[in-house]
């Protein structure tokens, strides 16, 4: 190969992407996204660290179901990003052939799911549905080659996703939990921040 090849593209499916500190925009400031899909036509991921002030119950209401797991009625649903808020994503373990398939559900490499459709929310109400679930209304999403640029110019941090940190980790530990998968400390960056 001559040195003047062009790169191959990145996959950063099933990767965490981490604002740095020097973020300013204010979707992503502090954040850690969930990146479900990356590749030449641009990117799609969650926010898995800002909860609403929406229940998973108040949200089954307000569509309609009653949700019948006491295992999620107190948990939060997220702010999955400034795209289509009005809109709900549910993140979940990938089911088995037996624990039925969705209507609109995008596998992830890695073993996860992510589902758009009401179904879903029908089998998690009925007290069914996967096990591990993660809510979300809007998902943040890049343009082809925006996410790319936004990495160069120092905006990001990439990390290999564990799911762990999403369905296990309490939210406010997010952040710090995900820049200890560099072995990074949040400040020793922002001592960084600013200088070359």
């Amino acid at each position: 190969m001559s040195a003047g090849t062009a790169s191959s593209p990145i996959d950063l499916t099933n990767q965490f992407l981490i604002a740095m500190p020097s973020m300013r925009d204010d979707h992503f400031a502090g954040t850690v996204v969930y990146l479900c899909e990356h590749n030449e036509r641009g990117a799609l991921g969650l926010v898995i660290n800002r909860p609403t002030d929406i229940g998973l119950a108040h949200l089954f209401d307000k569509v309609d179901l009653k949700l019948a797991r006491a295992d999620l009625s107190e948990a939060p649903v997220f702010y999955g990003g400034p795209v289509q808020t009005e809109r709900g994503f549910v993140l979940h373990e990938r089911l088995d052939e037996e624990g039925g398939h969705y209507a609109s559900t995008l596998k992830i490499d890695g073993g996860l799911e992510m589902t758009t459709s009401r179904d879903v929310l029908e089998a998690m109400a009925s007290g069914a549905g996967p096990r591990k679930v993660f809510v979300a209304l809007g998902y943040s999403g890049w343009g082809a080659g925006q996410l790319e640029d936004e990495i160069s110019r120092n905006g990001w941090l990439t990390v290999p996703a564990q799911t762990d940190l999403i369905f296990d980790t309490p939210v406010d530990e997010r952040y710090d939990r995900a820049l200890s998968l560099l072995g990074v400390d949040r400040h020793f960056l922002m001592g960084e921040a600013g200088h070359a």
